[in-house]
């Protein structure tokens, strides 16, 4: 076993845009920007890859650290909160065959107090909370930065009441996508029955609403009884809701899963929302977010918009329809490939394999490859919106200025015979991606 090497702050500052792997343990949210551990600044050192210590103690480490492309003859630089982790992570990349590894121990003491040192972070990391904020947000929102009208919790699930009673976090209301999408084209619903609906959950444009859900399936024959794929669900949640006027939405960064890998309690008590007056202001405050079958015609013939296919190679290439419900198969001329995962309701491409949302960096390269940039506008869609709503999310996470979702996606698109569409391997597609963390 080596001895465990050390970089100093200027060797640190040398190696930053230098051909090195720079390795940050602290939990991903920490990396997006939070100050999780009383730190001023937050955010992580140019050119760090995410690898939250937790990761450490996971069987899949190998793979997910060939999914990230980390190799083991590259010099290699260690940071985190705290020695311990470091070492940790030290002794076991160590024995995976690392060569050249050396830990950088005063990232807390010596980089962070420096402001001209510099940190990276996600645009708007704090849409996307760690579940010790939220934890602390039920339970004494002041100071928490929240809306004028407080915070909402929502519980995400699928038409599956018992989902939310079978335990869901403290304080959190129940809220069925139905309610929020047509049962019949699976758009968004009308402005008045949104209206409706954000009013009855105590919902205005000036809440801080933070959505999450359970991991599983949504929409098709359920294995999991009592659950659904509600994470998927809050993400298309968390869409409506911007496209309504709502101007504080945030999801739980890792589902419920994440409140449990922290230790939190759950309640089997339904809480009871407190109606509002009003909403606020007109829905949709946002219609630039959101594009129709018109509009995504225009997308395919324009020079400098992108119409993003967030479905998976068997339904691009007409295997399946992705969908009990679609009977049409095949994909959509000239859109460019986003590739969700394996199937239609998996998004391994766009998260950790703890089930947050995957490192950034890692997404605007994959979507650079396909010519998916911020220049661009771009609008996201799949079968019937949840898994483009999930893409577009991290879009808005990154601060990108112009995205929007095609809210019909496939099942509108298939729906007109009119439209055109395409089955078999692509020829000429831009494709990116891999299943990223099986």
């Amino acid at each position: 076993m080596m001895k465990k090497r050390t970089t100093s702050t200027v060797e640190m500052e040398g190696l930053l845009g230098a051909d090195v792997q720079i390795l940050d343990i602290r939990p991903i949210e920490s990396y997006n920007g939070w100050p999780l551990n009383g730190e001023d600044r937050g955010g992580h050192i140019p050119g760090a890859r995410s690898v939250p210590i937790k990761w450490f103690d996971y069987i899949d480490l190998n793979d997910i650290l060939e999914a990230k492309g980390l190799v083991r003859d590259s010099k290699t630089v260690i940071y985190g909160y705290d020695s311990e982790h470091c070492s940790k992570a030290f002794d076991l990349l160590e024995r995976m065959g690392f060569q050249d590894l050396s830990v950088y121990e005063d990232f807390f003491q010596e980089w962070i107090p420096d402001p001209d040192k510099p940190l990276q972070t996600l645009a708007r990391y704090e849409c996307a909370v760690p579940a010790s904020w939220l934890k602390e947000a039920i339970e004494e929102p002041k100071g928490k930065g929240l809306g004028d009208d407080g915070l909402v919790v929502c519980h995400c699930h699928y038409r599956n009441f018992d989902d939310y009673i079978l335990g869901h976090i403290p304080g959190a209301i129940d809220m069925d996508t139905n309610s929020l999408e047509s049962t019949e084209t699976w758009n968004r619903r009308t402005p008045e029955e949104l209206s409706e609906v954000l009013k009855s959950k105590g919902i205005t444009s000036e809440t801080t609403v933070v959505v999450y859900g359970r991991f599983s399936h949504p929409r098709n024959e359920d294995p999991f009884p009592g659950s659904s794929e509600g994470q998927l669900g809050a993400m298309r949640c968390a869409f409506i809701l911007l496209y309504a006027g709502v101007k504080d939405v945030r999801v739980l960064n890792g589902g419920l899963q994440s409140w449990l890998d922290a230790g939190y309690p759950l309640s089997k008590e339904e809480s009871k929302s407190i109606p509002a007056d009003g909403f606020g202001t007109d829905i949709p405050a946002r219609p630039d977010i959101v594009v129709d079958t018109e509009e995504a015609k225009r997308i395919l013939s324009a020079e400098d918009a992108n119409l993003v296919c967030v479905r998976s190679w068997p339904e691009l290439i007409g295997k399946v329809s992705g969908y009990n419900y679609i009977e049409k198969k095949g994909r959509i001329p000239g859109a460019v490939f986003g590739n969700c995962g394996s199937d239609a309701y998996h998004m391994e491409n766009y998260r950790n394999l703890d089930h947050t949302g995957r490192e950034y960096h890692e997404i605007e390269r994959m979507w650079e490859e396909i010519g998916v940039t911020p220049e661009r506008f771009n609008a996201f869609y799949c079968g019937t919106g949840w898994r483009g709503s999930e893409a577009f999310f991290n879009a808005y996470l990154m601060g990108w200025p112009r995205i929007a979702v095609y809210d019909g996606g496939w099942f509108e698109w298939s729906s007109d015979d009119s439209n055109p569409y395409e089955t078999g391997v692509p020829e000429g597609m831009m494709i990116s991606g891999r299943i990223y963390g099986l």
